[in-house]
């Protein structure tokens, strides 16, 4: 048994309030703001009872020496000695405070039950999923081949001769609307539907559904299934500046991934030209109404004319008009002849001369019809009669005012029209491709490794996330 020194005996008590105060420090911080009622705060203790005690454990410690020669006494710093042992084995600590800022020893580390539980839950959420997702993706997962497709929608303006000669040709770029309704049509189940029903989709990519069920299609699937299914097999990148859009077209075949990519391109070359023709169309459509209208009253006024001519036998009244004057003159110079030839009989022979009896009668008859021709140049006369022409000559005239109005107005449309025609097929819309349909040689996809790493790194932030929020819960309890 260690013999006991008496200049130890201090320092062993001093030892024990220390860590006294140290436990209590640590386990009490608690209720250090509610002090309790019954102790007796340390501002009150009288100052004087301090030398008394440190008397009274010297006067102890003389009595409990033990007879043997005198050791000096180690010099105190701090109220402890240097080089006493820092927990001193069998003394239980004392409940007197003499350094609060000295913490005992923690307790060593023990497994428990919870860190069996955590480590089972990782085993479960972490590493089984990703071990049954690696072991999918390598051995059930079917290889993908991509077929690369690149085009863009052009639209050309050819100028005519005078705006080549005037310096004002350009060429336009792409057509920004255009762009958006094709890359729109490419994701549509109308374009699904018609590549569905010339080749097949369905059978592409069913083919591994048994062995592939993640990564194929149901062979039963509806056309919603399929258009979804589609957009996870066909990747678009629409660049909004240029205009370009790329395709990467994936099967599970190199030379089916290939078909694919074509028949896209044919249809959407086809809904390309379908909006050129309708922009056509829309651009003549009123020039060309405007002409099938003065078609229809050139018509109308050709069959007034004929209609005019048929009801008064005369085809040119003009003409007409230009003999009947002709014929007025005619009778009037014969007039002026027979008047001659009486006033000469009169002059040579008597009144009772039939010669002048004769001369009268061919100037009254001349006279007679030169009145009745100009009768008929007279307004207001036998409307009914075919030889009223003043009649025929004011509806000739407005027959003839109607049909070259109708003429002219048929010339200024026609006109138009092809110049509407001609300007909309100089603007002409067409499908450009700058990557044309690739055949792959090598499967791209899954990409297993990725797959794999993300799968593992969402599913441990999953597993870390879950246990914080245990611990959470666990230390407000």
């Amino acid at each position: 048994m260690a013999e006991n020194h008496p200049q130890d005996q201090p320092i062993r008590k001093l030892w024990r309030g220390t860590v006294a105060v140290s436990d209590k420090f640590r386990h009490g911080r608690a209720t250090a703001d509610k002090p309790d009622q019954n102790e007796t705060p340390r501002s009150a203790v009288a100052p004087e009872a301090e030398p008394e005690a440190k008397a009274k454990a010297k006067q102890e410690s003389k009595g409990d020496a033990s007879p043997g020669p005198a050791k000096k006494k180690p010099k105190k710093q701090g109220g402890a000695t240097p080089g006493a042992p820092a927990n001193p084995p069998g003394r239980p600590p004392s409940k007197s405070s003499a350094n609060p800022s000295v913490r005992a020893p923690a307790r060593g580390a023990h497994r428990r039950p919870r860190h069996r539980l955590i480590a089972l839950s990782f085993i479960i959420v972490v590493l089984l999923p990703a071990w049954v997702t690696t072991f999918y993706l390598h051995a059930r997962a079917q290889d993908q081949y991509a077929s690369t497709l690149g085009f863009v929608v052009r639209q050309e303006e050819v100028n005519s001769a005078m705006e080549l000669l005037g310096g004002l040709s350009q060429f336009s770029g792409s057509s920004s609307s255009d762009t958006d309704i094709l890359y729109e049509f490419i994701q549509s189940q109308q374009l699904v539907s018609q590549i569905d029903a010339r080749l097949d989709l369905r059978t592409f990519y069913s083919r591994y559904a048994d062995v592939d069920p993640f990564f194929a299609l149901d062979p039963e699937s509806s056309i919603e299934d399929l258009v979804s299914y589609w957009s996870r097999m066909v990747r678009l990148h629409y660049d909004i500046g240029s205009g370009l859009i790329e395709l990467q077209v994936r099967a599970f075949d190199p030379r089916e991934a290939q078909i694919i990519a074509q028949a896209i391109f044919d249809d959407s070359a086809a809904m390309i030209n379908e909006l050129s023709a309708i922009a056509r169309d829309d651009a003549t459509r009123y020039t060309r109404e405007e002409m099938e209208q003065s078609v229809e009253r050139l018509k109308d006024a050709r069959e007034a004319m004929a209609q005019f001519r048929s009801e008064t036998r005369i085809v040119d009244p003009q003409a007409d008009v230009q003999g009947q004057m002709g014929l007025i003159n005619n009778l009037q110079q014969q007039l002026a002849s027979a008047l001659i030839e009486a006033d000469l009989l009169a002059e040579i022979t008597g009144e009772g001369d039939p010669r002048i009896q004769q001369a009268s009668r061919r100037i009254a008859v001349i006279r007679d019809r030169i009145a009745e021709e100009r009768g008929k140049f007279v307004l207001g006369g036998d409307a009914g009669s075919a030889d009223d022409y003043v009649r025929v000559l004011s509806e000739f005239e407005r027959l003839t005012v109607d049909r070259e109005f109708a003429e002219q107005a048929y010339l200024a449309a026609l006109s138009a029209h092809d110049s509407a025609l001609a300007e909309a097929q100089r603007k002409s819309r067409y499908l450009a491709a700058y990557i044309t349909p690739t055949l792959p040689e090598e499967a791209l996809y899954p990409q297993r490794l990725i797959i794999a790493s993300v799968c593992t790194a969402f599913l441990l932030m999953i597993w870390a996330i879950g246990v914080l929020v245990f611990y959470s819960i666990k230390d407000r309890r």
